[in-house]
C-alpha cells in the first residue's frame, strides 16, 4: 500500500466516523416526528401542603464568591413549605467563598430556614464526594441539586415533585435556560448547542424510551434511587452521567420536563468554556469505558443499546475532526498531482450530507422553543466553526480518557455575567495560563491559510468553504484563548 493509499484510507475512514455520528441527527429527527403525539408528562399535584414530601436541596460549591449569594437567595425563595425544605451548602472552597457562604447560611438560618454549611477541606471525590457526604445526613426523601451558576425558579419543586408519585420514577430533569445568552457570540453559540441537547436529545430520547442523563444540576433525585444505584462515584469526571446509567440499568425511570426550565449563567470567556468542555468530553468517554459493557450485557432491547452507545461515545468524533482537518490539504494536492483516485473523491462528496443533518437537528431545536428561530440559526456557521475549533482541546480529553489518565475535577469559573455591560476580565478566577493547546490551535489556523492558497492555486474551489470553516474555527478559538488569558 502506497503513502497515497494510506492517506486516502485514513481520510475516508475518518469521514465515515463523522458521517455516522452526523447522520444520527436524522435519527433524532425521525423520533421527533414519531413522538409528536406522545403527550407531555403531567402529574397530579399533592392535594394539601401536608402531603408534600421532605426535600433536601444540595448546592455543591468550590470557590464561587461571585455567585453564591445569588444561588442561596434563589433557593431560599423557592415556593415550598419551610419545614419540609432542607438546604445543604456543600462548600469545598479554599478562598474567601468560605466566609461569604458561612455568613449567608447564618443569615438565612436566623430567618428560620433549615440551611447548613458543610465545609470540607480535603475535596476528596470532588463534586461526587461532596454530594455523597451530604447524602449521608440528608433528611429529604428527594434530593434536588443546583450548581453555583443556576438561579432556580420559585415553582421548581412544585413543578417537578408530582412526577415522583409514580414509584418507578427515580429522577426528574428540567431544561436549562440561559441568563446571559445575548452577552456575546460565544454565549449565543453555547445556547444553540445546549438547546439542541435538551430540546431534541433529552426530550426525544425520553419520549422514545431511550436512556437520558441527569445533567449534574437543575434536577431532582429520589434518594432511594441514588442509594440503589450504588451512590455517587468519583472514578469518572461525569459523575452525573455515570449515576444516570447505573440507575436506569437498575430499572429506574427518568423524566425530562421540556416545559419546566431552570436559568443558568453561561461561561463568558473561552478558557472557562474549554475547561467545561474538557471535563464533559473526558467524563463521557470514561463513562463509556466503564458502563458500555454492562449496557451490552443487559437485557435491554437492541435499539436502546445502540442509542446508549451513540450517546456515550459521541465525543469520539473530535480526534477524527482533527484528522479530517489535517489531511484535507494533502488530499487536495494528491487529487491534482496523482491520477487514479477520481472515483474515490467523487464518492466522498456524499459526506456533505452529514452537515445538512446537523443543521436540521439544530433547526428543529430552535424552532421548537423560540419564535425568532430563523435569526438564531444565522449563528449556525459560527457554531459549527467553534465546534471544530474546540477539537484540539476535546481530542486531548478523549485520548486521556482512553489511556486511563486521571485528572482532577476542574470546575467552570463563574463571574456573575448577566447584563451586556458586565465584565469578567478583572475578576479573580480568570485563567491566565496559555497552554500548548492554544499554540496548536494557532498553528492549525496558519496551516489552513496555506491550505486555502493551495486550493485556489489548483482551482479546487469546492474545498475552500470547508478550509475557511477550519480556519475560522481554529483561528477564532486560538485568538480568543490568547486574548481572554490576557484579560482583553
Amino acid at each position: 500500500m502506497t503513502t497515497e493509499d494510506v492517506l486516502l484510507l485514513t481520510y475516508f475512514l475518518s469521514l465515515c466516523v463523522l458521517f455516522a455520528f452526523g447522520l444520527h441527527g436524522l435519527v433524532m429527527i425521525y423520533y421527533y416526528h414519531k413522538t409528536q403525539k406522545v403527550a407531555a408528562r403531567n402529574a397530579t399535584p399533592y392535594a394539601t401542603e401536608a402531603d408534600w414530601p421532605v426535600v433536601t436541596v444540595q448546592l455543591p460549591l468550590y470557590n464561587e464568591m461571585y455567585v453564591v449569594d445569588r444561588l442561596v437567595k434563589s433557593v431560599c425563595e423557592i415556593d415550598y413549605p419551610k419545614d419540609k425544605l432542607e438546604i445543604q451548602v456543600l462548600d469545598d472552597s479554599t478562598d474567601e467563598t468560605v466566609e461569604v457562604t458561612r455568613k449567608l447560611v447564618e443569615e438565612y438560618a436566623a430567618k428560620g430556614y433549615d440551611i447548613k454549611h458543610v465545609h470540607r477541606t480535603n475535596r476528596q471525590g470532588y463534586k461526587a464526594g461532596a454530594l455523597k457526604e451530604g447524602l449521608v445526613h440528608a433528611r429529604g426523601e428527594f434530593i434536588a441539586i443546583f450548581d453555583a451558576d443556576f438561579v432556580p425558579k420559585r415553582d421548581f419543586l412544585k413543578a417537578t415533585l408530582p412526577h415522583f408519585r409514580s414509584s418507578e420514577v427515580g429522577m426528574v430533569q428540567t431544561r436549562w435556560e440561559h441568563l446571559n445568552e445575548e452577552y456575546s457570540f460565544l454565549t449565543r453559540a453555547q445556547a444553540l448547542a445546549l438547546d439542541g441537547h435538551f430540546v431534541i436529545e433529552q426530550q426525544i430520547r425520553n419520549k422514545a424510551g431511550f436512556f437520558i442523563n441527569f445533567n449534574g444540576t437543575a434536577g431532582v433525585w429520589r434518594k432511594a434511587t441514588i442509594e440503589d444505584a450504588g451512590n455517587w462515584h468519583s472514578d469518572t469526571l461525569a459523575e452525573d452521567l455515570d449515576l444516570s446509567y447505573r440507575a436506569q440499568l437498575k430499572g429506574w425511570k427518568f423524566v425530562f420536563l421540556n416545559d419546566v426550565t431552570s436559568p443558568a449563567e453561561l461561561p463568558a470567556d473561552i478558557n472557562s468554556l474549554k475547561t467545561q468542555q474538557f471535563r464533559w468530553t473526558k467524563g463521557a468517554v470514561e463513562t463509556a469505558k466503564k458502563l458500555l459493557p454492562k449496557v451490552w450485557g443487559s437485557a435491554l432491547p437492541l435499539k436502546v443499546k445502540l442509542e446508549c452507545t451513540v450517546h456515550l461515545t459521541s465525543n469520539i468524533v473530535f480526534p477524527f475532526i482533527i484528522l479530517v482537518a489535517f489531511l484535507n490539504v494533502p488530499l487536495v494536492i494528491l487529487k491534482n498531482t496523482t491520477s487514479g483516485y477520481d472515483m474515490y473523491f467523487s464518492i466522498m462528496s456524499i459526506f456533505v450530507l452529514a452537515s445538512i443533518s446537523t443543521f436540521m437537528f439544530y433547526m428543529y431545536a430552535q424552532r421548537a422553543i423560540h419564535l425568532d428561530w430563523r435569526r438564531r440559526l444565522l449563528l449556525f456557521p459560527v457554531f459549527m466553526a467553534g465546534s471544530m475549533g474546540l477539537a484540539v482541546n476535546n481530542t486531548r480529553a478523549v485520548i486521556e480518557a482512553l489511556i486511563g489518565k486521571k485528572t482532577e475535577f476542574k470546575r467552570t469559573p463563574k463571574y456573575r455575567i448577566v447584563e451586556n455591560n458586565d465584565d469578567w476580565k478583572k475578576k479573580k478566577y480568570v485563567q491566565k495560563k496559555i497552554s500548548w493547546i492554544v499554540v496548536a490551535e494557532v498553528l492549525l489556523a496558519l496551516y489552513f491559510v496555506a491550505g486555502i492558497i493551495t486550493s485556489i492555486s489548483y482551482l479546487e474551489i469546492a474545498a475552500v468553504p470547508f478550509q475557511l470553516m477550519f480556519l475560522m474555527g481554529f483561528g477564532t478559538v486560538g485568538a480568543m484563548s490568547l486574548r481572554h488569558a490576557l484579560g482583553r
